[in-house]
């Protein structure tokens, strides 16, 4: 069934949006490229040593039972390690291979390790990575699901730093969050403010925290019918948001999303509608491989989580009801995130172009850290959209050759 309504609703919205064709050729073509998936498994592993580095693969426990994988380049092709350690935290619905998918020279991970670094990639639960748990089954039990971000970053964050100090050796990591990796990494240091001195430095690109001035029509209409959608999904049992099962992934790469694919801009348009328009940015060539490790899956309250982000204007805690929060918090309403207890050296870069992390919400998240924000960087490249830090085709030279610069003032 799943199978049947993804054929259909490609075929109806390409027919409708992009090219002219009969569904009768439509249909065919999309059949004729699926019989020629590549059925291989692209491992975050096999990428890095494919592009010629060291890997390593570590697993944490955390204390509520998830088991999360880190992925370590501990040094470069030809340079040594120089003893300076560096954590990557992805954004949602992604995994530890946006650090690496653009290949050598141009991927963060690469980067850094090049430039003498011993590189730690973390995954948060829930992902494609860190899917499993000692005791609940993803795929069936609905327990194993009942997290956002909050978990993420007051659990999952501090037991991976924590396993990446105790192996390296080293009192303090320099970390670079996107997205999602930015907004637990506030939740970390301003929940567990222990956490500010093991970070050297942090640079946080396209900080999401406050919300409400974001300008993405689609996160808009989520936002909007978020408390309706969060009913219903419990009611039908849906707990995980875009899984990457191997169907999907593979239809989304060699099909969908294929470079001069008729069916390409369908796909780019998609990403567009979320993050804002950024064609000159968008590599195409590259967007089959991302659509294999992207989306990496989510918790659906996740997703709820900024929902509430976007309508409350605050950032806080999960929002679980009256009742619940009476129950759990000791108030009708959840409480905040005090920001001032963030002390951590923290840099944030931010684009005009960006549809979820509005320039008026960054600023606003740099005043109320007081002490910890050393100043907010507005990017050159006024088109850079969400998804671009990571698969922008300007990445490299705008955005990574800073996250460097900044790491080494440190």
């Amino acid at each position: 069934m799943k199978c049947l309504l993804l054929l259909i609703g490609l075929v109806v919205a390409i027919n409708g949006a992009v090219v002219q064709q009969s569904d009768d050729e439509l249909v065919s073509h999309i059949l004729h490229e699926i019989e020629l998936l590549d059925a291989a498994n692209y491992t975050v592993e096999n990428l890095i040593e494919n592009d010629g580095y060291p890997v390593e693969t570590h697993s944490v426990t955390t204390s509520d039972g998830y088991i999360l994988k880190l992925h370590r380049i501990p040094h470069g092709k030809t340079s040594k390690n120089l003893g300076r350690v560096a954590y990557l935290q992805h954004g949602i619905l992604s995994s530890s291979a946006d650090w690496v998918v653009l290949g050598p020279g141009k991927g963060l991970a690469y980067m850094l390790a090049d430039a003498g670094y011993d590189v730690w990639m973390g995954n948060a639960r829930g992902n494609t990575q860190s899917r499993a748990h000692v005791n609940y089954n993803p795929d069936k039990d609905s327990s194993f699901w009942q997290f956002s971000w909050h978990e993420i970053g007051v659990i999952d964050l501090p037991a991976m730093i924590d396993y990446v100090l105790e192996t390296t050796q080293v009192e303090s990591i320099y970390y670079a969050g996107h997205s999602q990796g930015t907004t637990t990494f506030y939740v970390m240091t301003s929940s567990l403010p222990e956490y500010n001195d093991k970070i050297k430095a942090h640079v946080s690109l396209a900080p999401i925290a406050f919300m409400n001035h974001m300008t993405s029509p689609l996160m808009k209409i989520m936002a909007f019918w978020s408390s309706s959608l969060e009913i219903l999904l419990n009611i039908i049992g849906i707990n995980e948001f875009f899984p990457n099962d191997d169907f999907i992934k593979n239809v989304m790469s060699d099909v969908v999303c294929k470079e001069d694919s008729i069916t390409q801009l369908l796909c780019t348009n998609a990403l567009f509608a979320i993050c804002g328009f950024s064609r000159d940015e968008m590599n195409t060539t590259l967007l089959p491989i991302m659509m294999k490790y992207t989306p990496a899956g989510a918790s659906t309250k996740q997703l709820m989580h900024y929902a509430q982000e976007i309508n409350s204007g605050q950032f806080r805690q999960y929002d679980w009801g009256l009742l619940i929060n009476m129950s759990k918090y000791g108030s009708l309403f959840p409480p905040g995130y005090d920001l001032s207890k963030i002390t951590a050296p923290t840099y944030m870069l931010y684009s005009k172009n960006d549809w979820l992390s509005a320039a008026t919400d960054v600023q606003k998240l740099c005043s109320q850290m007081t002490k910890g924000c050393k100043g907010t960087i507005l990017l050159s490249d006024y088109k850079f959209n969400h998804l671009d830090y990571m698969f922008g085709i300007h990445a490299p030279t705008i955005v990574y050759n800073k996250v460097i610069s900044l790491f080494a003032r440190n």
